[in-house]
């Protein structure tokens, strides 16, 4: 069994969206990538800026520890979502902690992302942003799962989304992390 990296939840969760998105009947994930399947190691490198190399062996890893399977019409791996829920819900704040830095330019992450900020009304005046040069916001700075982060964020809303709750459930309070957990909990369980 090989240690998880934090990229591979990132991994797991864009596989997560590209999952949602064939549900939904949603075309979208071949618009920017032209010929690329989005599954692929190539697909998938030019959605999360992540090298094909790191998201091979992501992929070795997600299946030897339990957290994907491999499809057996399709190959490729498929997120064993109970598990990915369960890792980031129990364990994730604990093995990638994060924790508010330096005022910086970012995209916001956490219940300051646009499509969670009417979720949740903060007594504070700062953001969290995830560190990225062409963000418009400033914040706390909070080091996102993988230095990629921001620019596959912009790319696919779901994805954003779904990570702006793990940042929550990694910074939040337990009101906070307690509402992240059960809105995750619906996109990834139905539940």
């Amino acid at each position: 069994m090989s240690v998880m990296k934090s990229q591979d939840v990132v991994v797991l969760l864009k596989l997560v969206s590209l999952q949602q998105e064939e549900e939904t009947g949603a075309d979208g994930i071949r618009s920017h990538l032209g010929a690329e399947a989005p599954y692929s190691v190539r697909g998938l490198e030019s959605q999360l800026g992540i090298s094909k190399t790191e998201i091979g062996a992501s992929f070795k890893r997600i299946l030897s520890n339990g957290m994907a399977i491999k499809d057996r019409t399709t190959g490729r791996p498929k997120p064993n979502r109970r598990n990915l829920y369960d890792f980031i819900v129990h364990g994730l704040k604990f093995v990638f902690p994060a924790s508010p830095g330096a005022m910086t330019r970012g995209l916001p992450t956490a219940f300051c992302a646009p499509m969670l900020k009417s979720a949740l009304l903060s007594a504070g005046n700062y953001i969290y942003v995830w560190p990225d040069p062409g963000g418009r916001d400033i914040g706390q700075s909070v080091s996102p799962l993988f230095k990629s982060v921001p620019e596959a964020a912009r790319n696919d809303v779901r994805l954003y989304e779904d990570l702006a709750l793990v940042d929550a459930i990694r910074l939040g309070n337990q009101r906070e992390a307690g509402l992240a957990k059960e809105r995750l909990s619906k996109r990834l369980l139905g539940t």
